[in-house]
This record gives C-alpha cells, sequence and structure tokens, in this order.
C-alpha cells in the first residue's frame, strides 16, 4: 500500500503567484510571501461578490457605492479573512468627507502586517 501523504493547509502551501501591474493592466512577473497577501487583499477588496461566476459566492466584496458605514467594517473582513493567510484584521478606522469615506486598517498576516488605506465613494 503506498503511503499516504498528510494533509496540508492552505496556509501551509507556498503563495507564489503571478504580479498584476495594475497601473500598466498586465502580469509583470511573480511575486511570493507578503507581497502576495497584499495582491490578494487588493484583488478580494476590488472584486464585488456574487458577480462573477468564476469565483465561488464566498470570494469578493459586498462594498457598494455610497455604502453604509455601520456595515463597512463587517464587509472588509468577510471579503479579507476568507484568505487562510491572514489571522486578523485589527486598527480599523474609518472618516467620511462628504461622500466618500476612508477606511485604513492593518492586516496581520502568517508572512508579517501591512496597513491598507482606502476610498470608497
Amino acid at each position: 500500500m503506498p503511503a499516504r501523504i498528510p494533509y496540508e493547509r492552505q496556509s501551509d502551501q507556498p503563495s507564489l503567484t503571478y504580479k498584476l501591474d495594475i497601473g500598466q493592466k498586465r502580469i509583470s512577473s511573480r511575486i511570493d510571501g507578503l507581497d502576495a497577501i497584499k495582491q490578494a487583499v487588493y484583488k478580494a477588496l476590488a472584486t464585488e461578490r456574487y458577480v462573477y461566476l468564476i469565483y465561488s459566492t464566498d470570494y469578493g466584496s459586498e462594498i457598494r457605492p455610497n455604502p453604509i458605514e455601520i456595515e463597512m467594517e463587517r464587509w472588509i473582513k468577510e471579503a479579507v479573512l476568507q484568505d487562510e493567510r491572514i489571522r486578523s484584521i485589527d486598527n480599523f478606522s474609518m472618516t467620511r468627507h462628504a461622500e466618500n469615506i476612508a477606511v485604513e486598517f492593518t492586516v496581520v498576516s502568517v508572512a508579517g502586517e501591512f496597513v491598507v488605506s482606502q476610498g470608497v465613494n
């Protein structure tokens, strides 16, 4: 009987992926570790949940134009914490400027921490 390969959690796997060059709208190279996690957070927040059939209903964000402030933190946490490499979202803050909301939070991941600042209109 062949030896069984032990189950490995997704977070134990390498996170090597293609690097998206958003400004040039192209794939430019490959990234791993903290840079790959930063890109995953960006993609999860930029992808509208329930719209693209290629993604499961667990992937993406429900942030909409003219967001309800009370729901903003929950929407962001639900989108970002789907990634098993991310341990928590800390220091969440939100500031309204007329029609826009600026959010900032710290992502604590298996590869380190980083701050995300994003505006929502």
